[in-house]
């Protein structure tokens, strides 16, 4: 008598259970749930990354050639496109992603913010501390080659995710990692130019831009971002590709 008891109890356990589960495989974005970016703007902007990993200055990174993850998210933070050059690290993905999603979510059209502004402000005392802690990523998505068409979320703040501006517009983000973080700065910021996407209407670095800040003292403050290796480029090496 018990036994069966014991059995008609878990039966209704399981089907309530089923019942409510949440299915995870259907969810999908509460807006559109696709890129609202025109391919040939994504494409436009992603192909620049072939060409910037083989600048001569390397980017002022690790590798040479770098070895980097790009992606694209569109203004409301849809993923659009992820691509990679080289043996990157796998780890760098979700990264770059995050990254994207980052400057896109934290800029508008009165003032851009790079992911390598928002350093200081995050770290502990800084007045957005905690910030990394919002908008976790999805990490339903780490897999290669899932996630477009997704709100990915994610909030990185150390170099490598620019906003992209058009018709002083945010019309999306760039985040790209696989390198030191000054380096990923660079190559974002150097893609977004080659791309004629990078016309901010303000900032807070270097010519009212949304260049990095490199600390002077021992723990930045402000806008500024820590340098990462004696090679790091300048903001104006940065600014002066063509």
């Amino acid at each position: 008598m018990h036994r069966n008891t014991s059995r008609s109890l878990l039966t209704v356990l399981f089907a309530a259970s089923t019942i409510s589960a949440p299915c995870f495989a259907d969810d999908s974005d509460s807006s559109s749930g696709r890129c609202t970016l025109a391919q040939g703007t994504v494409e436009l902007v992603q192909k620049q990354l072939f060409a910037v990993v083989r600048l001569a200055d390397g980017n002022g990174g690790i590798f040479k050639p770098n070895r980097m993850w790009a992606a694209v998210v569109d203004r409301e933070g849809h993923l659009c496109s992820v691509i990679k050059t080289g043996d990157a690290w796998p780890g760098s993905r979700a990264i770059a992603i995050a990254k994207a999603f980052t400057a896109n979510g934290f800029s508008n059209d009165a003032l851009a913010l790079s992911t390598a502004n928002l350093y200081a402000a995050t770290q502990p005392g800084g007045s957005l501390y905690g910030l990394n802690n919002s908008n976790p990523f999805d990490a339903r998505f780490l897999e290669q080659g899932s996630g477009v068409g997704r709100t990915l979320g994610g909030v990185i703040t150390f170099g490598g995710g620019v906003a992209l501006y058009a018709g002083g517009k945010v019309i999306g983000g760039l985040g790209v990692s696989g390198d030191s973080a000054c380096a990923d700065h660079a190559i974002a910021y150097r893609m977004r130019k080659l791309a004629g996407l990078g016309a901010v209407p303000a900032g807070q670095g270097p010519n009212n831009t949304d260049n990095i800040v490199y600390s002077t003292g021992a723990s930045p403050m402000g806008f500024e971002h820590p340098h990462c290796f004696p090679t790091d480029l300048s903001a104006a090496a940065i600014e002066s590709v063509h």
